[in-house]
């Protein structure tokens, strides 16, 4: 039980409690990957591409088309989009990048069958630096597009917060004769819950708390949010083997990031058995809308399928004391000022 909310908890405990030099080293890498990826730009290009860390701009984060501020890839070189991986590289792992780059497919793919190349642009996806990148200093990244919103903030040279986190699919599972057919970057998000799901009901235990799913995830795109209403099965309620399956859940979403960023926080932390929380919305059929939740008293994962029949996901990772590591940043400026 002890492992299990280690890693949950990784979520909504500073970063910078686990070790300095670890932490060090990422800051480092980010900090010279985005000074890289600025230095390839003309000046027109870094101005577009580079706020200051104090611009509202910053928390003004989305998941759906729209116009973004930031530089695409578009506009980019072949040698500066590879810029643009180092820096993504220096926070996602392996698995982290798969999941983006399936992504990015996809809205290519929805542009070649819906025929709408203009809207559907694998190609609008947007690097944005906030403040001066320094492996001391205060500052921040995001790369976000359709179905996609990465969000980074160093404070005082030490990764501070990873959230706002969202990954989204659509289709989820593309099921036409296509060369990409079976592709599913959200598989495992969904093919774990649905399966803890189902032996938590099976032992009688309440995770379905409505059979009607919402459309979308409840905290949208807020910049802010609280935590949601305590519902379903607490961690301490479920046997040991309904815990290991939750800890395979929750690892899903925490190893999409690099080690050194949840490593040592998964080993010191202690976590409340009691608000830990996970619960579903919908039907436990396979194919069928739905909708899940991971919860504590500050951390927050929904994950909604509804939309296309069950077939269009979105998921996001929140925390509710730190995103954008606001949390830090209050007590930064506190502290210095």
């Amino acid at each position: 039980m002890k492992r299990i909310l280690s890693i949950i908890l990784l979520t909504h405990l500073p970063l910078h409690a686990q070790d300095s030099n670890q932490l060090s080293n990422v800051s480092t890498e980010m900090a010279a990957a985005a000074n890289s990826f600025l230095a390839s730009l003309d000046k027109e290009d870094a101005k577009q591409a580079n706020f200051p860390f104090t611009a509202d701009e910053r928390q003004n984060w989305a998941y759906v088309p729209t116009k973004r501020k930031g530089i695409p890839l578009e506009e980019l070189s072949e040698q500066q989009i590879e810029l643009v991986r180092k820096l993504l590289k220096t926070a996602l792992s392996d698995p982290g990048l798969k999941k983006v780059d399936t992504i990015i497919a996809l809205e290519a793919f929805l542009g070649e069958v819906e025929k709408r190349p203009d809207f559907r642009n694998s190609k609008a996806y947007f690097t944005t630096i906030f403040g001066e990148p320094s492996a001391i200093g205060t500052w921040g990244w995001r790369f976000e597009g359709h179905h996609l919103s990465l969000n980074y903030t160093v404070v005082d040279g030490k990764p501070a917060s990873l959230t706002p986190s969202f990954f989204a699919a659509n289709p989820a599972e593309i099921k036409i004769d296509h060369k990409m057919k079976g592709t599913r970057p959200l598989a495992a998000e969904e093919d774990l819950a649905r399966a803890l799901a189902a032996t938590l009901a099976e032992s009688n235990k309440p995770v379905v708390y409505t059979s009607k799913p919402p459309k979308e995830i409840l905290t949208r795109a807020q910049r802010k949010i609280d935590q949601l209403e305590p519902v379903g099965v607490t961690a301490q309620e479920m046997s040991a083997s309904q815990q290991k399956a939750f800890l395979a859940l929750i690892e899903e979403f925490a190893n999409r990031h690099r080690q050194e960023l949840t490593e040592d926080t998964m080993k010191k932390v202690k976590a409340d058995k009691q608000s830990l929380r996970f619960a579903w919305a919908g039907s436990l059929t396979p194919g069928s809308p739905y909708y899940y939740r991971i919860q504590s008293d500050t951390f927050l994962v929904e994950v909604v399928n509804v939309q296309n029949k069950g077939n269009h996901i979105h998921a996001v990772w929140r925390d509710t004391e730190n995103d954008f590591a606001s949390d830090l940043l209050a007590d930064h400026i506190h502290t210095d000022h």
